[in-house]
């Protein structure tokens, strides 16, 4: 079968990788695809937008694309998922309307009111000055209401820092259209992320990962799209993960039914696990997370196509799910000052090298020119490697970073540094 991957970062390049390990699948395309899917064998780069539906609806038609995987959120808040299936195109991803759980905070607080999930106390506000005279103590979270591509949250630590990015908020920083803010109390405990599969009946969880957000060492600095992670995580041992299906995932697909929203795709749920143990759900998104999904995947055993084309079949409780032994480990490369402003075109090399250490590479912000692959964005690579343990994995994926290189290139060198090895 041929399957499209919307999208052009590391996430739709792993998506494509394991796509491409299964013996059911002839071809895949990317849309608009980045360095990394352009050199992939078996995988072709179209340049369409992930914006441009008819476009995508074109290439699905005259390729004979028998599914659409939908990587990022903006054209599921787009609702590329209704006019796709509006063609009668298959599309794994959630329709506009259940979409809203990311691109929208203060939906998606409301909806776990109603789904009684346990999440932090919040508040909406659509004007600067009633959310700051809110704000009386610190710390405390600051949320952009609508996407942000994960750079929307600031846990401040003080009240003036809280004042400072409710007014950037409001200034524009985000997005004209994030013009409301939710502040929500401080939850202390670490932070995992639970990705689950559903088809509308059936939600499954994947393997439990744990995602390093912040840009500096020891989870320092300011927050990111996500600097690394590792899977399993030991933070939601196996023990746990009845209590995140009975009070985090079964309720949230019982509200989406009630609410009449029929949701095919990814339901993400970004966890504190507090040191007693308890479960309160920071976030949900409506995709696939990146760096999580490079980790997540490549443990996974089963073949992709197969667990998405269930969930579009509304089949998803027939197919096992299983899952190699080990640890895997993510290590993202970044060009240097994001998430700030940073240069793009630096020529990358070492990629071979890393890859023929036993690493998987999955390219993120980077195009091919000219027959060398240059760096595109602010987030460059995601270096992947499988251990049988934490130490061994994280060795692994170290000793492929270090064969790359890039004028600029920074990444954390602690990833994993949480888990006792």
């Amino acid at each position: 079968m041929k399957i499209l991957v919307v999208g052009n970062g590391g996430r739709e390049h792993a998506i494509a990788w394991t796509l491409l390990q299964s013996p059911n699948v002839e071809q895949v395309f990317c849309t608009p695809g980045n360095g990394g899917t352009a050199t992939l064998k078996g995988c072709q780069n179209y340049p369409i937008s992930v914006e441009d539906f008819e476009g995508i609806k074109t290439l699905v038609e005259t390729q004979g694309i028998s599914l659409v995987v939908v990587g990022p959120e903006l054209p599921l808040a787009l609702g590329i998922t209704d006019y796709l299936q509006q063609h009668n195109i298959k599309v794994f991803g959630p329709n506009q309307a259940g979409a809203q759980l990311e691109a929208s905070k203060a939906w998606s607080k409301a909806f776990m009111e109603e789904a009684g999930i346990p999440t932090a106390k919040a508040a909406v506000f659509t004007d600067a000055q009633t959310a700051k005279a809110y704000v009386q103590t610190a710390p405390i979270v600051v949320k952009a209401d609508g996407l942000a591509a994960g750079k929307g949250v600031t846990v401040a630590t003080t009240v003036e820092m809280a004042h400072a990015a409710i007014d950037s908020i409001f200034a524009g920083e985000f997005g004209q259209d994030n013009r409301r803010v939710v502040v929500e109390d401080f939850l202390t405990g670490q932070e995992a992320s639970v990705l689950a599969l559903t088809d509308g009946l059936t939600i499954r969880p994947l393997v439990p990962a744990q995602d390093h957000k912040q840009a500096g060492e020891g989870d320092t600095g300011p927050n990111t799209g996500g600097m690394g992670a590792y899977a399993p995580t030991p933070i939601v041992p196996a023990e746990l993960m009845p209590r995140v299906q009975q009070e985090v995932l079964e309720p949230t697909l019982a509200t989406l039914r009630q609410r009449g929203i029929d949701y095919r795709g990814v339901v993400y749920a970004g966890l504190m696990i507090s040191p007693e143990g308890e479960i309160q759900v920071l976030e949900f998104n409506c995709r696939f997370g990146d760096p999580e999904t490079q980790a997540v995947l490549a443990l996974l055993d089963t073949p992709l196509d197969e667990v998405l084309l269930a969930c579009c079949e509304q089949r998803l409780e027939q197919v096992p799910l299983t899952w190699k032994s080990g640890v895997s480990v993510c290590v993202v490369l970044a060009s240097g000052g994001y998430p700030g402003s940073y240069e793009k075109g630096k020529i990358i090399t070492g990629i071979e090298e890393a890859e023929a250490s036993g690493a998987i590479v999955f390219h993120g912000g980077t195009k091919l020119q000219d027959g060398q692959i240059l760096t595109d964005g602010g987030r460059v690579l995601g270096v992947t490697a499988i251990g049988p343990t934490f130490k061994e994995a994280i060795t692994q994926t170290y000793k492929a970073v270090d064969c790359i290189h890039f004028e600029g290139l920074y990444c954390r060198r602690d990833i994993g540094f949480r888990v006792d090895h």
